[in-house]
C-alpha cells in the first residue's frame, strides 16, 4: 500500500501509478487529439492535473495522488475488454454500456452510499462505475452548425457525439473542453425512437483550459427597460427604431416550440416597480436564431438579463409587432453598474400618453377557477400558476403523463416535450412556469392535473438518483399517436386522459398476440390508419368538439387574455370502458348471482303449491340478460372473432380468454361469410346472457331464503348482437394465425397468405346435420387405439361446375368433363379443425371449397377413403363423400362466380308447426321456425347458446332476441289451423265449472296429508312440511267458440274470484280432511269421487262455483293444452240438440278447445265486456 501513496516532489512514480499514467495518456490522445497530428503533451498533462485536483478534493483519498481505483475492467454490463485505462469515450458508452450507471470522481464509497440512500425506498439507485469522462460541451450535433442547432446540448470527442442535460448552463461553457466529475449515463431503451442514450451532467464541469472572462464594457451599455421598450414598440411609426438593448427581469419563459420550418421560444422581461413606473409592465422577445435556441437552457425566471442588438419585426399571422433577436444578439446577466437607461428624445405627449392605450396589459395574476354554465354542461376555467415538485411516478411515458409529489397528475401532451421525455422519471425535480391546474376533470381521473401549454416552460431543477424502470411496451410506444390526439384531433384534457387510459386497456386486450404494440399504436394516416384510433373513433367523434379552432403557437403564447385548449374544460362523464373479456364475463357472473333470488324466480303464490322436487327443478336453470347500461361505465365489447374447433361455435377472443357469441346478420339471419373469422369486432349494443345452473335441495317454499340448501352453482356466459351494430376491422395477416388459433400451433392449420397454388370447387348446400359427437369407421392402416366419438357434422349438396385452379389474380374457368351429370350430389364430412366452419354453412347458399397447395388431380371427385358406409350415401343419392381436411377453407361464393343454373337456390321449404304435426306430412327432413317457450334441462346434450325462452329459433337459421306480448284474439281463431297462435289472450265469459279439487300433500313425497301429516310419515318419508294444491276445470265462451280451461294452484284463486286472505282461509279449512274434490253435472263433466255433499265446506264450494262471482267475464291468457306428443287431428263439427222452450233445435257445433290457463285478470270495464259478449 505504501507504494501507491503520494510521492515527494521530483520522485519517480511507482509502477502502478506509472502504468495508470501511460494508459491515461494513450486514451487522452486517442479521444481528444486529432489522429493526424503529434501527441499533445500539454493537453495530456492538463487533463491529468484536473483529475488530480478533483480526486484530492474529497479529502479521503488515503494519500493516493491518482484515482487508481478507477481501474481496468470497467463493468459495461460485464467485463469490458478495453485498454488499460479508466477513461471512457463517447463511443465506448454508446457501444458497450448496456445498463444505466453513474460516476462521481470526487466521491468516496461512503458518500456514494449516502447519496444512493436518498433514491427512496421504492427506487433502485443508479449503480456506480469508476469511469472518467472528457469532452467538449456544445450545442452542435453535426458539422453544419446552423442546420444542426435546435437548442439541445451535446458532449463531443473524437469518437462521436452524445446528447446531454445540464441543470444550470453557463453560455460561456459552450465550445470548451471539460472534465465531468459527476455524471450518469442512460442507454437507449428497447423502444427508443432515436436509439441513442444520453448523459446527465450532475455538477459544474471542470474546464481543462482556463476559461477567458470577457471584460465588461468600458462605458455603461445603453439599455431600454420594459416600460419604455413597450411604448416604443407601440409608437414605432413616429420614430425610427434601430437595434436596441433591452434589460429587465425574466418574468415569463415559453416552451421551446419546434416545427418543420423553424424553432423558437418567447421570453418576457419585466421590471420591479420603482417610483413612477407601471407595475407589472413587461415586453416580449422572440428568439428564433438557431445559435441562440440554447439560451432556453440558460434562462432562469426572476433573474435579471440584458439582450443586445434587438430589432422590431412582425410575426406572420399575428397582429402585433414584437422585439426579436438578431444573429449578433447576446444574452448577458444584468449588472446595474454596467448599464445605463437610454434616454429617448420623445415628445411629451408620447411618453405621457394614456396608459390604457399605450402600456401593455399587466401579467394576469393567478385566479381561482370559476364555473360557468355552457352549452355542454358545467364549463370551468383552469387556474394559471407556477409550481415546483418532484416526479414520483410514470403513468404513461409516451402520452406524457406522470405523477407529481404523489398527489398531482402531470400532463405534458399539450407542449412539445421531446427533449425532457428521456430524463423525466421518479426522483426528477421540475419547475413549472405558467402551468394550468385542472381539478375534477372526470373520465376516470380523480386527482388534480397540472398541464403546461406552449405559454409555460418546464425547467429541469434536479436529476433522479433512481435507475429508470423498464416501461411496458404500451407505455413506451405510440408517442406520435398521442400527439395526433392533441394536435390533430384537438382533444381537451379530460377527453385526452380518458383516451390514453382507453388505449392502454385496448393494448392490454390485444397486444402482443393479436398485434404488436408498435402496430397498434402507430401513427395514423389515410393510407395506413391506426387500429387504436379506429377503435376509439366512434366515441371520439361523438365527444370531441367539432368546432375547435386550430392551435396557433404565437397567439397561444402572446395574446391577452390567454386562450389555449387548457383554459376551459368541463368534467367528463366516463363514456365507456374496454374491459377484457374475462373481466366482463366475471362481472356478468357477479351480477347474475347477486340478482339470483329464489323468491323472485318463484313468486310466492306459485311457489307455495310446488312440491320439493318441482321447486328445485324450477330453480335448476335460469338466465339473466344484461345490457351495457347495467354496467358503469358502459362496456364496449371488443375481441377477435374466431371459430372454435373444439365447440364449433363463434367466439370473441382477446389476451384474457374467449367469450362465446351469437352473431346475427340482417333480419335475424345467420352469418354466411367466413371472411369474418379473424376480424376485430367492436360492439356497443349487445346483450350479455348469463345462464345459471343451480343444484339445490329446498324442502319447501318456506326455506327459499336459506342459502344453505344451495349445493352447487354454475354459470355459462355468452354474448349476442347484430352484425349491423358492430364495427368490423381486419387484422393484419402476420398475426391472423395467433388471433384465430383455437388449438396449439402444431395442430391448427395456418391460413394461406397472398397468391398461392390451390384449387377449389363450388357447391350448393341443401342440408346440414347437427353438430355432435359421432363414431366414424377407422381407415385401413390407422392407429390401433380404440376410436372415440368425434365432434363433427356433415352436409349434403350438389357440385356447381368443375374444379377451378388459382391463376394468381383469381380463379380460372371450371374444368370440363366428357360426362358430367347436371346434379352431382356430394356428401361432405367436417371433423377435427374443420368444425370451425359450422356457424357459416347454411342451406340454400353456394360456397367455394378451397384446397391450398400443389394441384392434385381428382381431388374433389372421390375423396379417398370414406369414413362413412356406402349405404347412407346410396340412400341420399350422393355419388361421392369427402372429408374436409384441416387446411382446407370455405368461402362464400360471389354472385359473379355462381353460374346461371336453374334451381340453384333450391333448399328445404320452410313449414309451419301445424303442417309438421298433421297426419298428412310425410317428409323426413324439415325446416321450420318457432319461438322457444320453455326449456327442460337435459344432461346428455349441451343446450345451444340461443335456446332460452323468448328466442325465435329457426332450424333453417332465424333467431329473435326479444319476445313480443301475447296477441289478443277470438277463440274461433284457434280453429283456423296454421294461423292460430300457441299462446294468446282472449276476453271471454265463464259459463260453468266442471270440477274443483283442493288438497294438501307432502312437500317431499306428494302423499296426502290430512291434518297436515303425511300418510307415509316414518321410515319412508321424514318430511314435516305439507303444501296445498288445487285444480279447476271450467267452460268459457266469447260468442265465437267454446273452450275448456284447466287451472292449477294459485290460478284457482283467481278463477274463483277470491282475494289472498280468503284463499288462505279456504285452504286452511281443507287442511283438516286433507282433500276436497267436487264435480258438477253438465255437458262435458267427468264423474269423480267427491266429498260428502252435506258438509258445510262442500256446500260453500258448490254455491261459490255456481254464483255470479265465479261465472263472470274475465280476460284469459292461455296456451293450447295439447302437447306435441298428444296432438290428434281436429274433430269435425258435430250435431248437437238444444231445447229452446218447447222447441228442440239441432245445429252443428265446433269441438271445444282445450286450453291451459296462464293468468286470469278482471276486465277493466266489466259492463262493456258483458255488452260485447251478449252482442256476439
Amino acid at each position: 500500500m505504501a507504494a501507491c501513496r503520494a510521492q515527494a516532489p521530483g520522485s519517480i512514480p511507482f509502477p502502478q501509478e506509472q502504468a495508470w499514467l501511460e494508459a491515461a495518456q494513450a486514451s487522452i490522445q486517442e479521444t481528444l487529439c486529432p489522429a493526424d497530428k503529434e501527441p499533445n503533451v500539454q493537453l495530456t498533462q492538463l487533463v491529468i492535473d484536473c483529475v488530480k485536483t478533483i480526486w484530492l478534493s474529497q479529502g479521503r483519498n488515503r494519500g493516493f495522488t491518482l484515482p487508481l481505483s478507477y481501474r481496468l475492467g470497467c463493468s459495461f454490463a460485464g467485463p469490458l475488454l478495453l485498454s488499460f485505462c479508466s477513461f471512457v469515450s463517447v463511443q465506448d458508452l454508446r457501444t458497450h454500456q448496456r445498463l444505466p450507471c453513474c460516476s462521481h470522481l470526487s466521491w468516496s464509497s461512503t458518500a456514494y452510499q449516502a447519496w444512493a440512500q436518498e433514491a427512496g425506498p421504492s427506487g433502485v439507485p443508479l449503480p456506480r462505475e469508476r469511469l472518467i469522462l472528457l469532452g467538449t460541451l456544445t450545442d452542435v450535433s453535426g458539422d453544419l452548425e446552423q442546420e444542426c442547432r435546435n437548442g439541445s446540448l451535446y458532449v463531443r470527442d473524437n469518437t462521436g457525439v452524445l446528447g446531454c442535460e445540464l441543470i444550470d448552463l453557463d453560455l460561456s461553457w459552450l465550445g470548451h473542453l471539460f472534465l465531468f466529475p459527476s455524471w450518469s449515463y442512460l442507454p437507449p431503451t428497447r423502444w427508443s425512437c432515436s436509439g441513442e442514450g444520453h448523459l446527465e451532467l450532475w455538477g459544474a464541469p471542470v474546464p481543462v483550459f482556463p476559461l477567458t472572462i470577457s471584460p465588461g464594457p468600458l462605458t455603461p451599455m445603453p439599455v431600454l427597460y420594459p416600460e419604455t421598450a413597450s411604448r416604443l414598440l407601440r409608437h414605432r411609426s413616429k420614430l425610427r427604431v434601430g437595434q436596441t438593448n433591452l434589460a429587465g427581469k425574466l418574468v415569463r419563459l415559453s416552451a421551446l416550440v419546434k416545427s418543420q420550418k423553424k424553432a423558437y421560444f418567447i421570453l418576457s422581461l419585466g421590471r420591479s416597480s420603482p417610483a413612477g413606473s407601471q407595475a407589472g409592465s413587461h415586453v416580449s422577445i422572440i428568439v428564433q436564431v438557431p445559435a441562440q435556441l440554447v439560451w432556453h437552457r440558460a434562462l432562469w425566471p426572476s433573474r435579471d438579463y440584458v439582450l443586445t442588438e434587438l430589432r422590431v419585426s412582425k410575426i406572420r399571422g399575428h397582429r402585433y409587432y414584437i422585439w426579436t433577436t438578431s444573429p449578433s444578439s447576446r444574452l448577458l446577466p444584468l449588472k446595474p453598474e454596467c448599464v445605463r437607461e437610454l434616454e429617448l428624445e420623445l415628445d411629451g405627449p408620447l411618453l405621457e400618453a394614456d396608459p390604457s392605450k399605450s402600456d401593455p396589459k399587466p401579467l394576469p395574476r393567478p385566479s381561482n377557477s370559476e364555473d360557468k354554465k355552457g352549452q355542454k354542461g358545467l364549463v370551468r376555467d383552469s387556474r394559471l400558476l407556477s409550481y415546483m415538485g418532484t416526479v414520483t411516478g410514470v403513468l404513461n411515458q409516451s402520452a406524457g403523463l406522470y405523477e407529481l409529489d404523489g398527489q398531482l397528475g402531470l400532463c405534458f401532451a399539450y407542449q412539445q416535450f421531446h427533449g425532457l421525455r428521456r430524463v423525466v422519471r421518479p426522483g426528477v425535480c421540475l419547475e413549472l412556469q405558467d402551468v394550468h391546474l385542472l381539478q375534477s376533470v372526470g373520465g376516470g381521473t380523480r386527482r388534480p392535473v397540472l398541464a403546461p401549454c406552449l405559454r409555460g416552460a418546464v425547467l429541469l431543477r434536479g436529476f433522479s438518483r433512481q435507475k429508470p424502470e423498464t416501461p411496458s411496451p404500451h407505455q413506451a410506444q405510440g408517442a406520435s399517436l398521442y400527439e395526433q390526439l392533441v394536435w390533430e384531433r384537438q382533444l381537451g384534457l379530460p377527453l385526452y386522459l380518458w383516451a390514453t387510459k382507453a388505449l392502454e386497456e385496448l393494448a392490454c386486450k390485444l397486444c402482443p398476440h393479436v398485434l404488436r404494440h408498435h402496430q397498434f399504436l402507430q401513427h395514423s394516416s389515410p393510407e395506413n390508419p391506426s387500429l387504436g384510433l379506429q377503435l376509439l373513433g366512434p366515441t371520439l367523434d361523438v365527444l370531441a368538439s367539432s368546432c375547435c379552432p386550430s392551435r396557433s403557437s404565437h397567439n397561444e403564447i402572446l395574446e391577452e387574455p390567454h386562450h389555449c385548449p387548457l383554459q376551459k374544460y368541463a368534467r367528463l362523464q366516463t363514456p365507456c370502458s374496454f374491459p377484457t373479456l374475462a373481466a366482463l364475463k366475471e362481472e356478468g357472473q357477479c351480477k347474475a348471482w347477486a340478482s339470483f333470488d329464489p323468491k323472485t324466480l318463484l313468486p310466492l303464490p306459485e311457489a307455495s303449491h310446488l312440491p320439493s322436487y318441482q321447486l328445485n327443478q324450477r330453480l335448476a336453470w335460469s338466465w339473466l340478460c344484461l345490457l351495457p347500461s347495467a354496467f358503469h361505465p358502459a362496456p364496449v365489447l371488443l375481441g377477435v372473432l374466431v371459430a372454435s374447433s373444439h365447440k364449433g361455435c363463434l367466439q370473441l377472443r382477446d389476451q384474457s380468454g374467449s367469450l362465446p357469441c351469437l352473431l346475427l346478420d340482417k333480419h335475424s339471419k345467420p352469418l354466411t361469410d367466413p371472411r369474418l373469422i379473424g376480424c376485430l369486432v367492436r360492439v356497443e349494443r349487445f346483450q350479455l346472457i348469463v345462464e345459471r345452473k343451480v343444484r339445490s335441495s329446498f324442502p319447501s317454499w318456506k326455506e327459499l331464503s336459506m342459502t344453505s340448501f344451495i349445493q352447487e352453482q354454475q354459470a355459462r356466459v355468452y354474448v349476442q348482437f347484430f352484425l349491423a351494430d358492430a364495427l368490423i376491422l381486419p387484422v393484419p395477416r402476420p398475426f391472423l394465425h395467433l388471433a384465430t388459433s383455437s388449438t396449439p400451433p402444431q395442430t391448427e392449420p395456418t391460413l394461406p397468405e397472398g397468391p398461392h397454388l390451390g384449387q377449389s370447387r363450388l357447391f350448393l348446400l341443401s342440408h346440414k346435420e347437427a353438430l355432435m359427437k359421432r363414431n366414424f369407421c377407422v381407415p385401413a392402416g390407422a392407429s390401433l387405439e380404440v376410436p372415440r366419438p368425434t365432434l363433427s357434422f356433415h352436409i349434403s349438396g350438389s357440385w356447381v361446375g368443375g374444379t377451378q385452379r388459382n391463376e394468381g389474380t383469381g380463379w380460372g374457368p371450371p374444368e370440363l368433363k366428357e360426362k358430367e351429370d347436371k346434379d352431382q350430389k356430394v356428401f361432405l364430412i367436417f371433423l377435427g379443425s374443420s368444425v370451425r366452419w359450422f356457424e357459416f354453412l347454411h342451406p340454400g347458399q353456394v360456397y367455394r371449397l378451397v384446397a391450398p397447395g400443389p394441384l392434385t388431380p381428382m381431388l374433389f371427385e372421390e375423396g379417398g377413403s370414406s369414413c362413412i358406409s356406402q349405404r347412407p350415401l346410396e340412400l341420399a343419392g350422393c355419388a361421392s363423400c369427402l372429408t374436409v381436411q384441416d387446411e382446407w377453407t370455405v368461402e362464400l361464393a360471389s354472385s359473379q362466380d355462381v353460374p346461371d343454373v336453374p334451381d340453384i337456390n333450391k333448399a328445404l321449404p320452410e313449414s309451419s308447426l301445424t303442417d309438421l304435426l298433421s297426419a298428412n306430412f310425410t317428409d323426413s327432413l324439415v325446416s321450420f321456425s318457432a319461438e322457444i317457450l320453455s326449456r327442460t334441462l337435459c344432461e346428455l346434450l349441451p343446450a345451444l347458446l340461443w335456446t332460452k325462452p323468448g328466442n325465435d329459433t329457426s332450424f333453417g337459421g332465424r333467431y329473435e332476441m326479444e319476445c313480443a306480448p301475447l296477441p289478443h284474439i277470438y277463440l274461433a281463431e284457434l280453429l283456423q289451423g296454421g294461423r292460430a297462435p300457441f299462446r294468446a289472450t282472449a276476453s271471454c265469459h265463464i259459463v260453468s265449472v266442471f270440477s274443483l279439487q283442493l288438497l294438501w300433500v307432502c312437500a317431499r313425497c306428494t302423499s296426502l296429508c290430512p291434518q297436515g301429516r303425511c300418510t307415509r310419515q316414518g321410515p319412508t318419508c321424514s318430511a314435516q312440511t305439507s303444501i296445498s294444491q288445487a285444480s279447476i276445470r271450467f267452460l268459457v265462451e266469447d260468442g265465437t267458440a267454446e273452450a275448456v280451461v284447466a287451472c292449477r294452484n294459485h290460478q284457482v284463486a283467481a278463477a274463483l274470484g277470491l282475494c289472498p286472505s280468503e284463499w288462505t282461509s279456504l285452504l286452511e279449512f281443507v287442511r283438516g280432511p286433507g282433500r276436497v274434490a267436487l264435480q258438477f253435472t253438465g255437458p262435458g263433466a267427468q264423474l269423480e269421487s267427491s266429498a260428502k255433499t252435506d258438509e258445510p265446506l262442500t256446500l260453500f264450494l258448490r254455491t261459490l262455483c255456481t254464483s255470479p262471482s265465479v261465472l263472470r267475464p274475465i280476460v284469459l291468457s292461455f296456451e293450447l293444452e295439447r302437447k306435441p306428443s298428444k296432438i290428434i287431428p281436429l274433430e269435425p263439427p258435430r250435431l248437437q240438440r238444444f231445447q229452446c222452450g218447447e222447441l228442440p233445435l239441432l245445429t252443428r257445433v265446433s269441438p271445444r278447445i282445450r286450453l291451459s290457463c296462464l293468468s286470469i285478470q278482471e276486465p277493466e270495464d266489466p259492463s262493456s265486456l258483458e255488452a260485447f259478449v251478449s252482442s256476439c
